[in-house]
């Protein structure tokens, strides 16, 4: 049996350009604290292998979902919780004046950066590579 603490400083960033906090780890996935900056639109991303889970804690956002022929915005705010199957391609912007949290569950756990992909989205990018 696991138990952590939510780390102060953020542990990496994630390839779309999120500043995340590693929190649980396992056989059968990983979770992770997301935190995207006021007016900060991430890179347009896809994953190969994994599919996640997302629940929103505080801010304001939008998330643009595409897979196959179906294209979708969502507007992310507190207590908004969404999925990303393997293969959808997604992108994420902060649309308030306060950062944008959220927690990501990852199925199955985080291989590495070389998952994701990247490709034109919804909005042009504000962060780089």
């Amino acid at each position: 049996m696991k138990e952590t603490t939510l780390p102060i400083h953020p542990d990496a960033r994630s390839p779309a350009g999120a500043d995340i906090r590693f929190i649980m780890d396992g056989a059968t996935g990983n979770m992770i604290h997301s935190t995207v900056p006021a007016g900060q639109v991430n890179r347009a991303t896809v994953h190969s292998t994994v599919s996640e889970f997302w629940h929103v804690l505080e801010g304001e956002g939008e998330i643009w979902r595409r897979f196959e022929n179906v294209e979708k915005i969502t507007s992310l705010t507190s207590g908004v919780s969404i999925d990303i199957p393997v293969g959808t391609a997604f992108q994420y912007r902060n649309t308030g004046t306060s950062p944008l949290k959220f927690i990501c569950i990852s199925m199955p756990p985080w291989p590495g950066d070389h998952e994701a992909s990247h490709l034109e989205g919804a909005w042009p990018a504000t962060v780089g590579e």
